[in-house]
């Protein structure tokens, strides 16, 4: 694995802990928020590790590192190949030109990162 220059590890815990105060101050936002995430990653037509993979594209095409970070530690926990998320950043990367390429870049640094993360809790 090459150096990266940020931790996606430290960046979606720091944007948790960031997020502390909108939980505290606005619950019914986040109570909203929430509930539209679940329902539109849950099990349908497509699969959670799909609806994951069209989410990590969406984020990599708005130049997200959050969203990265937090789409692709998902995308870890449900077994996505890196092969799989590649060809996710390749549709990206096709769709939305140089800057998804830069961004997917990022997001096969932080497939990695959590991969190995992921491989020591097991």
């Amino acid at each position: 694995m090459a150096a990266i220059s940020k931790s996606y590890t430290e960046l979606t815990q720091t944007v948790s802990s960031n997020l502390a105060s909108f939980r505290a101050d606005l619950p019914d936002l986040m109570k909203g928020f929430n509930d539209m995430a679940r329902g539109a990653t849950k099990n349908g037509a497509l699969d959670k590790k799909t609806k994951e993979l069209i989410a990590l594209a969406l984020g990599v095409a708005a130049h997200c590192d959050a969203c990265i970070g937090f789409h692709v530690q998902t995308l870890v926990k449900l077994g996505a190949s890196k092969l799989e998320v590649e060809e996710a950043l390749g549709m990206a990367v096709y769709m939305g030109g140089g800057p998804s390429l830069m961004y997917s870049a990022n997001a096969v640094a932080a497939y990695d990162e959590f991969a190995l993360v992921n491989a020591g809790q097991a």
